[in-house]
């Protein structure tokens, strides 16, 4: 049954990215693609609640099932989902590029696709090829606008990113070789091969493999100081776009450090690499708070924000434990909701008052009620504020460092959160309650404008006052898998 849902979505979506470029008709391609994202998040909630959380696999062991690569899943489900809802009304207002958004839409299931297989490779290497696809299809959609600053943003996230993941290749060599002096010249490279070799392996040169792994992929989640494509690859791409990119990419990169980090769990080294992964989310939120309270440009504020986010991930992982993983886990899905709805926010005021700049954006609540007061609070969710869930998902984080070899940085993490909540609800405070713009922003917001931010919030709220008794004991068993109790 789980291969079946898992093959399912796979060809829903990749039907639906031939479709989408074969019909070269708009409204035919968005339907497909909605189609597809609708199904594929019914078929990942299918698959939550069927697969194993220790795994299954399958093609020769080549793909794995598990509860870690399903909740990934899980999360880019979401983001597809709402994502492509608001895709039909904001790319609508693209009127200078209506004869080619079939092909924004199969580039968008195409960027689906490739992140859906790339959680269930139970191979390194296909692992690594799979975040590689995902980075050529990307980069596409980023310039997709064909403007200066959209296809500069292309280029310096392609040369950035593939310089980054040629590092993360050559970490994933050494593994392999470091498992040649042991198993011989020629063996199954999978995750629990690499498992069952580290703790008899050569211990320096697991470190420097993990460290390449680390910088690799740590350079796609955007975590600093390897973070300098996201800003403007997620400031200058289509706002849905952005939401995949940062809802969604940058869990399933996450994703490979998380896996090398448990196959060092039985190792000497272990502590070493958590406390490197540690620092990392530590500078991380650092930089996000600097450029935070200094941005101007309001995706570029929501950009730096998935820096500062991602570093909280990096930070429950580091800490580990099983309240380090359940709360890196749920962070990850609250930030895809939270951060998808500030991104469609933005998307909006952009179209409305014709501007990315911050100061060109003025009473907002008077001229959108509706929507201006759910992008509020999505504002007020992504800093972490309660009742939302980032709220309890960065509080169980906090609760797992006090107790762990790497306290000092709780208090930098608590520091940096308030520096980032006082410096993102400040640039709001003036788009809010700014004095007013000189022309009234005339453009009219549609249903389709509002549902996807309306849902969003109403799903990270209720996540925020009740930790869904499934999705406890889901991230519960995985962190048990990890090496958690």
């Amino acid at each position: 049954m789980i291969w079946s849902a898992l093959y399912a979505i796979w060809g829903l979506t990749a039907a639906a990215m031939l479709g989408a470029w074969v019909s070269r008709r708009a409204r035919v391609a968005e339907m497909l693609n909605l189609a597809a994202a609708l199904a594929d998040f019914v078929l990942c909630c299918v698959l939550l609640a069927a697969t194993p959380t220790s795994g299954a696999t399958a093609l020769q062991g080549y793909l794995l099932l598990d509860g870690l690569g399903v909740w990934v899943m899980l999360c880019l489900a979401v983001v597809y989902l709402l994502a492509s809802v608001y895709a039909i009304g904001y790319m609508r207002w693209m009127h200078g590029e209506q004869s080619r958004l079939h092909r924004f839409y199969a580039l968008f299931a195409a960027f689906a696709l490739t992140m859906f297989v790339a959680p269930v490779q139970n191979n390194p290497g296909m692992y690594w090829i799979a975040i590689d696809l995902t980075t050529i299809v990307s980069a596409f959609l980023v310039g997709f606008q064909r403007a200066p600053e959209s296809i500069e943003a292309a280029w310096k996230y392609i040369v950035i990113v593939s310089a980054g993941l040629g590092l993360a290749l050559l970490g994933t060599v050494l593994f392999y070789w470091a498992g040649t002096f042991l198993l011989g010249p020629v063996y199954d490279m999978t995750w629990a091969s690499f498992a069952a070799v580290t703790p008899r392996a050569e211990p320096v040169l697991l470190l420097l493999s993990f460290l390449l792994v680390l910088v690799g992929y740590g350079t796609k989640v955007g975590l600093a100081p390897m973070h300098t494509w996201l800003p403007d690859a997620h400031s200058e791409g289509p706002a849905p776009v952005s939401a995949m990119l940062s809802g969604a990419l940058l869990n399933c990169a996450m994703l490979g450090i998380v896996r090398y980090l448990v196959v060092l769990r039985a190792t000497a080294i272990q502590r070493t690499a958590a406390t490197a992964l540690v620092l990392l989310g530590v500078l991380s939120l650092l930089v996000g708070a600097l450029f935070i309270t200094r941005q101007s440009v309001i995706k570029r504020l929501a950009a730096y924000s998935s820096v500062e986010h991602m570093g909280v991930v990096a930070l429950g992982f580091g800490f580990g434990g099983p309240l380090g993983v359940i709360g890196a886990l749920y962070h990850m899905l609250n930030h895809s909701l939270a951060k998808s709805l500030v991104f469609f926010g933005a998307g909006n005021m952009m179209h409305a008052y014709e501007s990315k700049e911050i100061d060109r954006m003025r009473r907002v609540l008077r001229y959108f009620p509706r929507s201006g007061a759910i992008w509020l609070a999505g504002a007020v969710a992504i800093t972490g504020a309660p009742p939302f869930g980032l709220f309890l998902s960065e509080l169980t984080v906090l609760r797992a460092g006090i107790v762990g070899p790497n306290a000092w940085a709780v208090w930098c993490m608590g520091v940096l959160l308030v520096v980032i909540f006082i410096g993102f609800l400040a640039r709001f405070r003036a788009m809010y309650f700014g004095p007013a713009p000189g022309q009234a922003p005339r453009l009219r917001l549609h249903a389709v404008h509002v549902l996807p931010m309306a849902a969003a919030l109403a799903a990270t709220l209720l996540l925020g006052l009740w930790w869904l008794p499934p999705l406890w004991r889901h991230l519960a068993a995985i962190a048990a898998q990890l090496g958690g109790a």
